[in-house]
């Protein structure tokens, strides 16, 4: 009896395989759980790329838009790009005379230099976009009204507030107020209609005005036969001067 228990003690005492640190966080459940992920996810990219091997067209399409994402995502304007337009835009308007501004540009810019002014614009970042758009406060003014998150501007309202859009890394608002920022309106306001509606010049008449453009700078070339007409007057001109008196 005690020699069996001796044996067995023995047998037990036995050295056994060692088990590694790896191989219990992998049988472990943490282990089983990110093995299943990792399984899942190698499925996931293999039926990706037999789906865009067989439809190569509709890859190309979910290709490009994920592209186009991106590049804007990676062009959204901030809110200092819109400050720098906004200086840049008023710096620009700075340098002409009020009597050739154009009304329209330079009311737009005032408006949108009055509420910088007033710390009243504001950017939103939608990922792909940014939105410019105003409040009704300065949050650092001491007004209840600026200060209760009750009396906030709520977000219906957000789209009569927006100012500008800016995508691809445009603000385009602004910019299509600029166009033609040096062009004063109100200066052809009394012109004849039929010059208020002149077209500009065609391809062939630009074409032809620098021609002759070109020309007038050219000498004058004479024939000899010119230059003998030019003498015989000149010298008729001289016996008719001389029989008058």
């Amino acid at each position: 009896m005690a020699a069996s228990r001796v044996f067995g003690r023995w047998c037990s005492s036995a050295p056994r395989a060692k088990v590694t640190r790896w191989e219990r966080l992998r049988n472990s459940r943490l282990g089983v759980w990110c093995s299943s992920l990792l399984s899942d996810y190698k499925e996931a990219c293999r039926e990706v790329i037999v789906g865009a091997y067989q439809q190569p067209l509709k890859a190309s399409i979910y290709l490009g838009l994920l592209g186009g994402a991106w590049a804007c995502y990676y062009t959204n304007p901030d809110d200092a790009s819109f400050e720098t337009s906004l200086l840049e835009t008023a710096n620009k308007l700075g340098l002409l005379s009020p009597w050739i501004r154009n009304g329209s540009s330079d009311g737009h810019v005032q408006d949108l230099l009055r509420l910088r002014n007033q710390s009243r614009l504001r950017h939103l970042s939608l990922g792909v976009a940014s939105l410019a758009y105003h409040v009704d406060y300065d949050p650092a003014a001491s007004l209840y009204e600026a200060q209760c998150s009750a009396l906030s501007v709520p977000w219906a309202e957000l789209p009569g507030r927006v100012l500008d859009v800016g995508f691809a890394g445009r603000w385009w608002v602004l910019d299509t107020r600029m166009k033609d920022y040096d062009v004063n309106e109100e200066e052809f306001r009394h012109m004849a209609p039929a010059l208020a509606t002149t077209q500009p010049p065609g391809a062939q008449e630009t074409d032809r005005s620098q021609r002759l453009h070109q020309e007038s700078w050219r000498a004058l070339e004479m024939s000899a036969e010119d230059i003998e007409q030019a003498e015989r007057e000149e010298e008729e001109r001289k016996a008719a001067g001389q029989a008058r008196l």
